[in-house]
């Protein structure tokens, strides 16, 4: 791992604490708005709409103009989005934030095609195991921050996220060399990559990880969604305790990216951890909500972030061990832009399971994630050999 490796590794972390600042300020700080439970869950789905478009002309701009600009460009959306966010007066301007920060939001996409580039095949899962384990710390120092910011206004919480965005950028600037050896030599400047959406599909090996990732992402964001009211409605918490469980989970998620994977992996092979994750997670969720006792609930929870936080690291590492050197950024781009897409599919499924009237509903969604998780198992169990990479799990 060389010097633009850590790196990078740097700035993921502090755009994942700049991320991880918002996510359990987003469904109170729509409340304060006068907003319902389906209309805070639109705060979260904008965003990933807006990201669904995004991402893969943003993936196919890094491939053909370098690494480093487009980085700049996302990262500064993500300042100027929070900023107005944080200041927002009326719910038209939040969503309106929303919209920005989702448009400009590819830099997750295009720091994982950097993590491609430096590194090679035997690395590869390493790289995004450590990868993960950065976005893992902002997990975990992200909600703490939001602790403090919280303090002294939810929307304190959107200017301090701006303003750890606006360090990443800095650092970006100054310090990040670019990585991309072999540019997209197209001179086609209207060809952004979006009809790759669709042939994202039919390559080889990668296509059938797009869809598994994105029916992972769907049922993931119900839970993500319908954990905050639940925790909040039925089991009678605040932001503050909410906040706790953030830092909980990405504290446990931290361990098992840095050591779990690695320790893992010399024993089974990618793709076995995946499937045992997947398990875990789909049981997990239908747990959950069987018994409305908070510690009940957070002794499910640790279970859940344990094996949770594979998923994702494995899912990518896939991905890129099956894309060609020169479409990294493009494979990395689709792949994000379906995640996106799916982020705004669950929360709106999970808003529309909830009648605030009714509170034993806030366990629905938790139910539903489970038995569409377990369906999404079965479907990567029985294409496994469609997606099996060309690497030793030693």
């Amino acid at each position: 791992m060389n010097r633009t490796f850590w790196i990078i590794a740097l700035i993921a972390f502090i755009n994942s604490l700049s991320f991880t600042i918002l996510i359990p300020i987003i469904y109170l700080y729509g409340k304060q708005f006068g907003l319902n439970d389906f209309q805070t869950s639109l705060l979260f789905s904008i965003y990933s709409v807006a990201q669904f478009f995004a991402t893969p002309i943003i993936g196919k701009l890094s491939d053909r103009f370098g690494r480093k600009p487009l980085l700049i460009i996302s990262l500064a959306g993500t300042v100027i989005a929070n900023f107005l966010a944080g200041t927002a007066t009326t719910a038209t301007a939040l969503f309106l934030a929303r919209f920005l920060d989702g448009i400009t939001g590819g830099n997750s996409s295009v720091a994982q095609a950097v993590i491609s580039d430096v590194t090679n095949r035997e690395n590869r899962a390493k790289g995004f195991g450590i990868f993960g384990a950065a976005f893992g710390s902002g997990l975990i120092l992200g909600p703490a921050v939001s602790l403090l910011a919280q303090s002294i206004s939810l929307g304190a919480s959107f200017l301090a996220s701006g303003a750890i965005a606006f360090v990443a950028l800095l650092i970006t600037i100054f310090f990040l060399p670019e990585t991309i050896a072999h540019k997209d030599t197209s001179h086609n400047y209207f060809d952004l990559g979006l009809e790759n959406l669709i042939k994202g599909l039919a390559i080889p090996k990668v296509g059938i990880l797009l869809i598994i990732n994105f029916l992972i992402g769907t049922t993931f964001t119900i839970f993500a969604y319908a954990f905050q009211p639940y925790f909040i409605n039925v089991l009678s918490q605040n932001s503050q305790s909410l906040t706790l469980m953030f830092i909980l989970i990405g504290g446990l998620g931290l361990i098992m990216q840095t050591v779990g994977i690695q320790a893992l992996n010399r024993k089974l092979d990618l793709i076995t951890i995946l499937l045992f994750a997947l398990f875990i997670r789909s049981v997990s969720f239908i747990l959950m909500p069987i018994w409305s006792n908070v510690f009940y609930f957070v002794g499910v929870s640790i279970v859940f972030a344990i094996f949770n936080s594979l998923v994702q690291p494995i899912i990518n590492t896939l991905i890129s061990l099956n894309a060609k050197p020169e479409e990294q950024g493009t494979a990395m781009g689709i792949n994000s832009s379906y995640l996106s897409i799916s982020n705004a599919f669950g929360p709106v499924i999970a808003g529309m399971t909830i009648d605030q009237s009714n509170p034993a509903t806030y366990g629905y969604s938790l139910y539903l994630a489970g038995i569409l998780t377990f369906l999404v198992l079965l479907l990567a169990v029985s294409t496994r050999n469609k997606y099996a990479a060309n690497v030793s799990s030693k």
